[in-house]
């Protein structure tokens, strides 16, 4: 039983104040696929985010991670197979000290002591922290709270990785560090985000939410040629595809 794929089948969704935000998505992202999801504001990503480890549940159709369909009674073992990274990490970060916050998940795993600082120690160094593991997680910059965010979740090593945004707020420094660390993780990966020179360089596959919907999915160079799909979704071309375009054309 491979856990290392996701499905969404005719997923649905609407919020209690009537708010319809997922209207029948579907998509598979089999193992080793790093794969973008990119759209504007309000077109349903970060609901659709929720859904991939069971924050939300959907209110029709089904979210599967391999073979485990995901309901109240799969969550601790479908957590264990997603990471999921917030948008804002101050959603994740809530213990007094950094190497605490990394540490928190493999201790609940019951995991002995020295697997927990194995794991703690490779997660702060894979996002460049490890300067920061005897600091106090709330005085930390912005940048430094999502590269904090982002170790407590490798530190879980899950088969499949789910980001929201995790390239904002960071200096081009840091940056460049967590385009490193995605494009290493060996297993699913699925990156929620705005930053569209970041998926060109990063993901072959790209799917587009608008209103609640996956309009298009496929390469993502055919996706970010396709200027009137763009458009209409409410996204401009990358400068790398517009000079991959030009240069093509001359």
């Amino acid at each position: 039983m491979s856990h290392h794929y996701i499905k969404f089948n005719n997923v649905h969704y609407t919020y209690s104040n009537g708010y319809e935000a997922l209207k029948g998505v579907s998509f598979r992202i089999t193992h080793g696929e790093k794969v973008a999801l990119v759209g504007a504001n309000g077109a349903g990503k970060s609901t659709l985010v929720l859904h991939t480890n069971g924050l939300l549940l959907p209110k029709e159709g089904s979210v599967n991670v391999g073979d485990i369909p995901i309901d109240k009674k799969t969550l601790p073992i479908v957590r264990q197979s997603v990471g999921l990274v917030f948008q804002n990490p101050d959603d994740q970060l809530f213990m007094p000290t950094v190497e605490e916050d990394v540490a928190f998940g493999p201790i609940n795993m019951k995991l002995p002591p020295q697997e927990v600082e194995r794991r703690v120690k490779l997660a702060l160094d894979a996002v460049g922290a490890s300067a920061l593991r005897k600091r106090v997680s709330y005085q930390l910059s912005g940048g430094q709270k999502k590269s904090v965010a982002i170790a407590t979740v490798l530190s879980m090593e899950p088969n499949i990785l789910v980001m929201d945004e995790p390239s904002s707020n960071l200096d081009p420094k840091a940056r460049r560090q967590i385009i490193n660390l995605i494009r290493s993780f060996r297993h699913t990966c699925l990156v929620a985000t705005h930053d569209l020179e970041m998926v060109w360089e990063l993901c072959e596959r790209t799917m587009v939410m608008n209103d609640g919907k996956v309009v298009a999915d496929g390469n993502t160079k055919d996706i970010f040629s396709d200027i009137a799909l763009l458009e209409r979704c409410g996204l401009e071309q990358p400068y790398q595809a517009m000079l991959a375009s030009y240069e093509i054309n001359i």
